[in-house]
């Protein structure tokens, strides 16, 4: 429990670090891009939200090579420090105003620093906590990745709300609050530091350190392309909806269903309130029926709900109706979020789990999961907003064919073999 414990608070701080970008990109798009157009400015601080997951597959590939080889504690805790360099980066950098061109080079230094430990962190977490866990229980402590991740994002909206309704005007958030918050995610990284150095190693890897098999990873990986397949499958649709109804739900309350900052920062925080507390009551779940019926009931219900979903979402004007139909939106997704990480940790043997889980995972993150934001904010800005919302449904139909052929890997797991 307190090796789950510190590993899951060091996943909290990172996934804060990573969503106190978009929280916060109301607020200092001005400060990197210049211009009057708000829906310009957002595109451009989604364009370098993007272009943080374009480093997660390295973050996957490197961080998942070097769980592997010297041990998930290790990996978790590099991890961890390089997303704290990466928030005081953003924290000091001066605006495009004090200099220029410089300004947005050095955000975007620091998104691909900060891709480069959450790439990392994902797969790395996944395999510790699952590997932690009994074998009855995986899905439910494996969840708390989620619960943390979620946990993270919330923290970033709760220092928001602080912000603008209790320490600081709507000015002074512009001008200069925006940075607080990076500066909070780099302190609260040195506490996780030190959590996860006291943290011990699993017994899998550690069982299978002295006969770990020689030569390239990459090449091991290759092997399992079946299971490759899989997990690029089934998290197609799932990260496409989660940042959908996450990170830029937000942004779309603002901008596109006209309710104020403030409002769509409340609506957001307690959506996500109900879909954090979801998390380990189906992980729980899936210990009892199985992963595979709650993939393929995420995947029905966010096929033929989607776009009802959306359109009725952005023709409200009440704050309630919006709140409900986002926390209806999040209980489909819970199907996916819950059990994702223990789905692919089961897949592969412990010699490459980490490397397994982590790379093709932030591979498909990278290409639709990081877009999602700036796709979504491209058709607004083409006039053909509902095309996204058939974007978001097609990404789910087929993850939904992978949820129907691939096995229960409650009962095919890879990890029983440790």
């Amino acid at each position: 429990m307190r090796s789950i414990f510190g590993g899951s608070v060091g996943n909290l701080v990172e996934w804060y670090d990573w969503y106190v970008y978009s929280a916060f990109s109301l607020y200092f798009a001005h400060a990197f891009f210049p211009g009057e157009d708000l829906t310009a400015q957002l595109l451009s601080t989604a364009a370098i939200f993007a272009v943080g997951f374009l480093m997660r597959p390295i973050g996957g590939w490197l961080m998942g090579w070097y769980a592997d080889r010297h041990g998930r504690k290790s990996a978790l805790t590099l991890s961890v420090t390089m997303m704290c360099l990466g928030s005081l980066m953003i924290a000091l950098t001066p605006t495009y105003q004090t200099i220029g061109l410089m300004s947005p080079v050095i955000l975007v230094a620091a998104r691909l620093l900060q891709g480069l430990s959450v790439g990392g962190e994902y797969g790395t977490s996944a395999t510790y906590l699952s590997e932690m866990a009994a074998r009855e229980s995986r899905g439910f402590y494996s969840s708390f990745q989620y619960v943390t991740l979620i946990m993270g994002q919330l923290l970033a909206l709760l220092v928001l709300v602080l912000l603008q309704r209790v320490f600081l005007t709507e000015q002074q958030l512009h001008d200069w609050g925006w940075r607080i918050p990076f500066v909070i995610g780099a302190l609260c990284a040195v506490t996780a530091m030190y959590l996860r150095r006291r943290i011990e190693e699993t017994q899998s890897f550690t069982r299978h350190r002295s006969a770990q098999p020689r030569g390239s990873l990459l090449r091991q990986l290759a092997r399992h392309p079946r299971a490759v397949a899989i997990v690029v499958g089934l998290t197609l649709g799932g990260t496409v909806a989660f940042y959908t109804y996450s990170t830029y739900m937000q942004k779309f309350l603002v901008n596109t269903v006209g309710l104020t900052k403030d409002d769509a920062t409340l609506i957001s925080a307690g959506s996500l309130v109900l879909f954090m507390l979801l998390q380990p009551l189906v992980g729980a779940l899936s210990d009892r029926i199985g992963r595979r019926p709650l993939l393929i009931g995420f995947g029905v219900l966010g096929t033929l709900l989607t776009v009802p979903i959306l359109t009725a979402l952005s023709e409200t004007k009440s704050g309630w109706v919006a709140f409900g139909l986002i926390c209806a939106a999040l209980v489909i997704v819970s199907g996916y979020t819950s059990i994702n990480a223990v789905v692919k940790a089961e897949l592969f043997p412990a010699s490459i789990r980490a490397l397994g889980v982590g790379l093709p995972y932030a591979l498909t993150v990278s290409i639709f999961g990081g877009t999602a934001e700036y796709f979504a904010l491209w058709f607004k800005e083409a006039g053909h907003e509902g095309w996204f919302y058939w974007y978001v449904t097609g990404c789910i139909a087929l993850s939904l064919v992978i949820y129907v052929v691939m096995p229960d890997t409650k009962h095919q797991s890879e990890m029983d073999r440790d």
